[in-house]
């Protein structure tokens, strides 16, 4: 995927939906979860095609990062957390699968 540029969170997503990942995945400690379809994605399962990170504007702690996932049969969707926070709790595959470079 092309990675393009955007300003502000709402943006990205508005993108990314564009671009195809319309499913909305929330972070489990071991898994990427789809509520929607019921399935879970476990790192082996799913791959980090792109991903923003976006500062607060009035405090650079409160950041929030959207990746865009491609997982099995097909599956597109996107991933919001707060930037750093998600680390804790979860395995280490997850971690290690979730790390973005600065």
């Amino acid at each position: 995927m092309e990675h393009i540029s955007y300003d502000t969170l709402s943006e990205a997503v508005t993108g990314l939906r564009e671009a195809g990942y319309v499913n909305d995945f929330n972070l489990d400690s071991h898994c990427l979860h789809c509520a929607p379809s019921q399935l879970e994605l476990h790192p082996e399962d799913f791959q980090v095609d792109s991903y923003y990170r976006f500062e607060g504007m009035s405090n650079p702690d409160d950041s929030s990062i959207i990746y865009a996932i491609s997982g099995k049969d097909g599956l597109k969707g996107i991933l919001v957390d707060a930037y750093g926070a998600y680390s804790e709790g979860l395995s280490s595959d997850m971690i290690n699968k979730l790390k973005v470079s600065v």
